[in-house]
């Protein structure tokens, strides 16, 4: 395997992680304590990380090092991680949306009892 398989590999990781702990790049920078910028080139494979950086990145994803190296984690073809990525949003975003249903017909319904038509 060469240099740049090695860090392709873990810049697709990092960020399949990053995603499905909902972490924005800044927010992951912020707690793996390196700039934005870093963590960007490290995702698209342009840089790899001294291991005092790549252990602050595993535990801000709270994951095992070798998973940030595995080959069969993220689908080499972007659209099988796109439509994967794009249920989860699907299943929140309707999650959240029956919540909100859920909370403004018991505020409508609860605030609308014994208001009666008088005729």
């Amino acid at each position: 395997m060469e240099t740049q398989e090695i860090k392709n590999i873990l810049g697709r990781n990092i960020k399949y992680f990053r995603f499905h702990r909902q972490l924005s790049q800044s927010a992951l920078a912020e707690k793996a304590d390196i700039s934005v910028t870093f963590l960007s080139n490290i995702e698209r494979g342009k840089m790899f990380p001294k291991v005092e950086t790549l252990s602050r990145l595993t535990e801000s994803l709270d994951v095992a090092v070798f998973e940030l190296f595995r080959t069969d984690l993220v689908p080499e073809d972007n659209k099988e991680m796109i439509n994967r990525f794009s249920e989860d949003i699907s299943k929140n975003v309707n999650l959240a949306m029956a919540e909100v249903f859920k909370r403004y017909l018991g505020k409508s319904s609860g605030g609308n009892e014994g208001a009666h038509c008088s005729g």
